[in-house]
Order: C-alpha cells, then structure tokens, then sequence
C-alpha cells in the first residue's frame, strides 16, 4: 500500500542473516535481516550506520531505536528503515518507551515516544513531532483496540488517545482496584483479544517456578470503566516479551498449530525455549520435550540490546 508524503527509506543499513523459529515447528525457520550492530550482540562486527543508537520499542514487526534526538524505526525481517525528523528537544535525550499504532504503510500510521518529561507523536510521512502528555507524566504503553488508541502511565491511569485531526488525550475515570494498585504489579502488559482489552500483570520482577500472572479485561460499559479479574482466557493465548517495551500480542485457538489455550507464552533465555503459564496453574516449561522444569529462572527487565520477541507472519515482509 502507497500513502503520500512517504518518509525517506534507508536501504543502506548492513544487515546480518537470522532465523524467526515457527513456534509450531521448531525444525522450520524463515530467512530474515537483522540490522548489523553491537547491540545485538555481536562485539566483532564491522562499523555500522546504527552505531550509537538503542533499542526503544518493538511493534507491529518493526524495531525501533533512538540515538540523541533520533528514531530509525526497523522492519525486523528485511532490514528496511525509516527516519524521523529530529526531536523537537534543546538537549540529548533517553527514549524510555516507543511504538508504533498501527503498521508504517497504514496511512494514520504513528510514532509515540516517552522521553521522561512528556510524550512526542510523530505521524509517519510528517515533517514534524508534536508533543502531548497527561498532566502528571508521561504515557508508558499504548494499544490500538477496536480502531482507538489507549494507553496507561506508570500509575495504570487508563487514557483515550485522539491521533486526528490532531492529538487529543483523554483521562478516561476507572473505578480503584485492590487487585491493580500500582504497587501489586511491578510489570504490565496492555494486549488486545479479540474483543476485549486486557492487562497482564507480573508480582516482581522474576518469572520463578510457582509464580502465576494475573490478567484484567477492561469494562468501558460502566462509568466509571472497571478492570474486572479474568479467570480463564478461554480459547486465547498470549505471548509477552522479557522486555515490556515489545508489543504484546495474543492468538485465538493455538492447538491448531500445537499451542495451549489460557497460557501465557514467553521465552527463556536460558533454555533457549519458550514457556507457557496457564493462568491459575503453576509455571511450566516448554522445551524439546515439553515437560515441567522446576528450576525456571526469568527476569523481566529492559536492554539497549533487543531481546527475543514474538511477531506474526502476517506483520512482516518474508524473504524470498
């Protein structure tokens, strides 16, 4: 799909060869370019053009990097990049979250970013940021649930987020949660499923043996909204990345390609596997002969170095 005022490509990245492993077939791999870079992990590579930048968010298939007051956003299988303009900042900043809301070639394509202070939107194709914050803080993650984007700060306030005509953020009043309180949860995932908007909650920082996520299914039917506990995901799974500033995302019937249902799927750096929780159960490990393992030891943090990330085939540009 063309749109107008496309931004600049960057075809001349260096790129090295990796595998996506098919989660339903370990044996079977897709053929991929990764951006050549030591924040991958390769300490012998040769200079690059990504020298200098950090990993600052994961989404729709895209990796996306900051360098002072830059952003590249990656398509994560044929290295193609885009640009942004320069952040509309006097000093060199961190970038402490950034996404995408929706795929770059859908034509309301945006970059959010959290620089600490405030939160800058970048319409894919523009020539400019334009900057636009809740009053007290940032926003940390957003999701695009049925055609409205949402987000939540670091105190899970839950926010509307208007892309057009221009941006407009909206406080949405939820209703206080025992279940929720901001010091219950060190880690927390928006995801959408289906119809419905969840929030998949971590106590600590460490996936152990024994610990069980907690998941809530956003109410906008009652004013104020509620987060009402979710027992059972039913016929869904959900697969969360190590680092939260991947985007999360769920599959509806997973034994089709092998996968259980009510889990929650992440992968363990140790094993070099997957594991699936289901919810209400304890922790279990999926490795080459999908049994438990009880000594599973996770720890949910963020890097400059991009961590592995679950993606769609249909998100992605395959090569040939």
């Amino acid at each position: 799909m063309c749109f107008p005022r496309r931004p600049p490509i960057n075809n001349l990245v260096r790129t090295r060869p990796c595998h996506a492993t098919n989660i339903a077939n370990q044996d079977t791999y897709q053929c991929c370019q990764i951006p050549l870079h030591s924040i991958f992990g390769e300490n012998n590579t040769p200079p690059s053009p990504l020298k200098g930048f950090r990993f600052s968010g994961a989404s729709y298939g895209h990796l996306i990097f900051s360098r002072h007051k830059s952003c590249l956003v990656v398509d994560v299988f044929t290295g193609v990049s885009v640009s942004s303009p320069k952040l509309p900042v006097i000093k060199d900043i961190g970038i402490f979250y950034a996404a995408l809301t929706a795929p770059l070639a859908s034509p309301n394509s945006h970059v959010i970013v959290d620089i600490g202070s405030r939160n800058l939107f970048w319409r894919v194709g523009s020539r400019y940021w334009v900057g636009r914050s809740p009053d007290d803080g940032p926003i940390k993650q957003i999701v695009v649930f049925k055609g409205r984007a949402f987000g939540i700060d670091s105190d899970i306030r839950l926010f509307k987020v208007q892309l057009t005509p221009q941006i407009c953020i909206q406080e949405i009043p939820v209703m206080e949660s025992s279940m929720i309180r901001k010091w219950h949860h060190s880690d927390r995932w928006l995801v959408i499923c289906g119809d419905m908007l969840l929030m998949v909650a971590l106590r600590g920082p460490i996936i152990v043996t024994g610990v069980t996520f907690e998941v809530f299914r956003l109410d906008l039917s009652t004013k104020p909204a509620l987060w009402l506990k979710v027992e059972k995901l039913e016929n869904w799974a959900i697969f969360i990345s190590t680092d939260k500033r991947s985007q999360a995302l769920s599959c509806m019937n997973p034994e089709i390609w092998g996968g259980r249902s009510n889990c929650v799927y992440c992968y363990n750096h140790d094993s070099k596997h997957w594991v699936a929780l289901e919810l209400g159960k304890p922790l279990q490990g999926n490795g080459p002969t999908s049994k438990f393992n009880p000594n599973i030891f996770i720890f949910m943090g963020r890097d400059s170095k991009v961590q592995p990330m679950w993606v769609f085939p249909s998100m992605l540009s395959f090569c040939r």
